[in-house]
């Protein structure tokens, strides 16, 4: 078995699990830029203790490159859990997430995100660098 097999993904206008990207087509190669990351943008997904998005993962994937590299995580911790009861707690993250980076090349950014009933969702998004 790989990732791959685990892996879902489906246009996240249409399905509440995917993630979406927000990001300029272009930058300038070197420059500060920011990513944006969530799900639930255009169809809310669920945030409660049963039902939630656990993390959001950032990649990007050089167009030469052979490999992946990681551009970081968010965790979303806190879901309405309580000494009182599921949805009971004082606080709900909600699973939107921003990454700054600079590119020296392009390429594509991938995002996936874990929801604990459904599990792994993936989207990407290609992304020039410019000189």
């Amino acid at each position: 078995m790989k990732m791959a097999d685990l892996t879902q993904s489906a246009d996240w206008k249409s399905e509440k699990h995917v993630p979406v990207i927000e990001a300029p087509d272009k930058v300038r190669a070197g420059e500060l830029f920011t990513v944006k990351a969530c799900v639930g943008l255009e169809i809310p997904h669920p945030n409660t203790t049963e039902h939630h998005i656990r993390w959001i993962k950032l990649y990007f994937k050089p167009e030469t490159g052979k490999f992946a590299h990681d551009l970081g995580q968010v965790e979303f911790s806190a879901h309405g859990e309580s000494i009182e009861g599921a949805n009971k707690g004082p606080l709900f993250t909600e699973p939107f997430a921003s990454f700054s980076a600079k590119l020296t090349a392009s390429g594509t950014l991938v995002a996936v995100a874990y929801c604990n009933i459904h599990g792994l969702w993936e989207s990407a998004k290609p992304i020039v660098a410019e000189a």
